[in-house]
């Protein structure tokens, strides 16, 4: 095992000789306080603001260990990193947390998106069934929308750990006729679709029944995913997983996991952009769950600000997830809604952008109650 090493205070010749590091935002603010700290040069935007950061933590790797730094406020940690002759890294760094995120889809981007899961599947882990007949997803998907769904996400294959892979031609005949039927009956309004598959063909028909944007769990592993991505130049949901569903759960083995998580992902960024899909057509998602005990989950989910050191959108996928269960009272997926609002609020605080939810009514109420909240601060 690698060591991890915490340090408060930084000093010089804190960081070895040749190790990499990543920046993660802290003393994140919203509202009033937010933009005093920005008039006087205290803090950053975070992607862009609203919210402003006026810290950082170090994470950082050497040979032979992870050194936590920090977090020291923005004006000592760029001192510092002078100091260390780091100082231009640490720069790009922050440009790239601080920049500005593009408008999705024509999407709003002055408050956090609500994808709502729609779920074409007789086995997904809490709603299976529920919605695998085409009219069934369709006045679902309506249902969303009316509750304030901001994007509606459309699977035909479970990829809950342990779920058996679909063969395509029936993940086509689940999902197209769902996304025709959205169409139609919306007509002129055209709600935001995204497709949540791993599949080239799938994706490529998806695109051609109206869908939007790609959702990727593999990450667009498949050079051929990248392909069509990039030829239809719509944005792509990558998100970090290792394995396959029925085998991620063996693949549970880190060091320290939101720094490998970060650092696997993006590898699956790097190889989007030189397959050419731009920065910013890129959502970046943690993965909570997949490849993740629950120990490991809430050690991503405290460190989410990582992800925005991409320079990309950040979406966070967590609605009744087993770890909810695991710290409550073992409860089935649909009773798990609380714990589901308690991790997108968490996510949201961190500068999330989307949450990926089950309930959407209730996030949509949650996140109105927070935002009037965080903008009185």
């Amino acid at each position: 095992m690698t060591d991890i090493l915490k340090e408060a205070a930084l000093t010089r010749g804190l960081l070895p000789s040749g190790a990499s590091f990543r920046l993660v935002p802290a003393g994140i603010l919203w509202g009033e306080m937010a933009a005093r700290l920005l008039k006087a040069g205290l803090a950053r935007p975070l992607a862009g603001g609203p919210a402003a950061f006026s810290a950082v933590e170090i994470i950082a790797r050497s040979a032979d260990a992870i050194h936590l730094l920090g977090p020291a406020p923005l004006d000592a940690a760029i001192a510092w990193a002078d100091g260390e002759g780091i100082g231009a890294i640490f720069a790009q760094q922050l440009d790239l947390i601080s920049a500005s995120r593009p408008v999705l889809a024509g999407l709003p981007s002055d408050r956090p998106l609500v994808m709502g899961i729609v779920n074409v599947t007789p086995d997904s882990f809490s709603d299976g069934g529920d919605f695998a007949a085409t009219a069934d997803a369709v006045d679902h998907a309506f249902a969303l929308l009316m509750q304030g769904a901001d994007i509606l996400d459309i699977g035909g294959e479970s990829t809950r750990p342990g779920a058996d892979p679909v063969p395509v031609e029936e993940e086509l005949r689940r999902v197209v006729p769902v996304i025709e039927g959205i169409r139609r009956r919306a007509g002129a309004k055209r709600p935001v679709i995204s497709i949540d598959t791993r599949r080239p063909d799938v994706m490529r028909a998806a695109l051609d029944a109206g869908a939007d944007i790609i959702n990727d769990v593999t990450g667009l592993a498949d050079p051929g995913s990248r392909c069509i991505v990039a030829e239809a130049k719509v944005p792509a949901m990558l998100m970090h997983m290792r394995g396959e569903p029925q085998t991620m759960l063996g693949e549970a083995r880190y060091d320290f996991t939101p720094l490998q998580m970060l650092e696997e992902l993006e590898q699956r960024v790097l190889d989007a952009e030189q397959a050419g899909i731009p920065r910013d057509r890129i959502i970046v998602d943690p993965g909570i769950g997949f490849a993740k005990n629950t120990e490991q989950n809430l050690e991503v989910l405290a460190r989410l600000g990582l992800l925005h050191g991409f320079g990309c959108t950040v979406l966070l996928g967590a609605s009744r997830k087993r770890m909810i269960a695991n710290l409550s009272r073992d409860e089935p997926g649909k009773e798990r809604v609380p714990g589901s609002l308690a991790i997108a609020l968490a996510g949201v605080e961190q500068g999330v952008q989307i949450v990926r939810v089950h309930d959407v009514a209730e996030t949509v109420q949650a996140l109105k109650v927070w935002a009037g909240i965080a903008g009185r601060r």
